[in-house]
């Protein structure tokens, strides 16, 4: 059990994002910033945002902290380029166009496989991070499981691996569902606001909060481990409160 807290702690909201670092992407350099030219629909990048907007579509709709998980997943890929600006829109785009179809699922995850064929553990990565995207509503439906499931066998993980991951946060989120509900009146209080705030008001005050505990942030800072751990723990505690609130106001 304590190796699956120590497992989960971080992983609900943007631990992939973490681990899966930009300098992964193929032709980034660290060292200096680059201006780049060709198709990023063929770049590794390309290929995980469009892999990225078929699951987050699975369901139907696109939670607001999916939303925001994607949008800092494009600032940060593209600040590694110096006309990142023109990169970030380009991601966009591509995150557009692909979550109105899962007919190319399966050729976008095989692209994507040929250019990491030989990195199996940054496979497992992003199928974690794919995973995350699914499960960070709270729920894991019937469609999400055979869009991942697809892309998995595309991107040649093993099944055994494959339900690991999948086990491992449907367990968390039963373990989430058995303590102790999120009070309305708690649920106020994790955002910082008050009954007589109205809806525009706490929707700011979610954002400002997903940002701070976002963990580029908390690493840029200086945090080690434990804090790190404890801000993404903290981000999950905002986005069911922010959910509860939602859901007394009607919204």
């Amino acid at each position: 059990m304590k190796l699956i807290v120590l497992l989960f702690v971080g992983v609900i909201l943007y631990f992939i994002a973490r681990g899966y670092k930009t300098e992964d992407y193929n032709n980034i350099k660290l060292d200096s910033k680059q201006k780049f030219e060709g198709d990023i629909q063929d770049h590794e990048a390309g290929l995980l945002v469009a892999l990225m907007a078929k699951v987050a579509k699975a369901d139907g709709s696109v939670c607001e902290l999916e939303a925001e998980v994607l949008k800092h997943t494009f600032t940060d890929i593209s600040s590694h380029f110096i006309n990142n600006d023109e990169v970030r829109d380009q991601l966009k785009a591509i995150y557009s166009k692909e979550k109105e179809s899962f007919d190319n699922t399966l050729e976008l995850a095989t692209k994507y496989y040929k250019l990491t064929k030989r990195d199996y553990s940054k496979r497992l990565k992003v199928m974690e991070y794919l995973l995350n995207l699914a499960f960070i509503d709270g729920d894991f439906s019937s469609t999400e499981l055979m869009i991942t499931e697809d892309i998995s066998n595309s991107l040649e993980i093993k099944r055994a691996d494959f339900e690991n991951m999948v086990n491992q946060f449907e367990v968390f989120y039963k373990n989430r569902a058995q303590d102790k509900a999120t009070t309305l009146e708690d649920a106020y209080a994790i955002l910082e606001a008050s009954e007589d705030d109205d809806f525009s008001s706490i929707k700011k005050k979610y954002r400002t909060l997903v940002r701070k505990y976002h963990p580029d942030i908390v690493t840029g800072q200086g945090a080690d481990q434990s804090t790190i751990d404890q801000a993404n723990t903290k981000l999950q505690d905002i986005n069911e409160a922010y959910e509860i609130i939602k859901k007394h106001l009607g919204k």
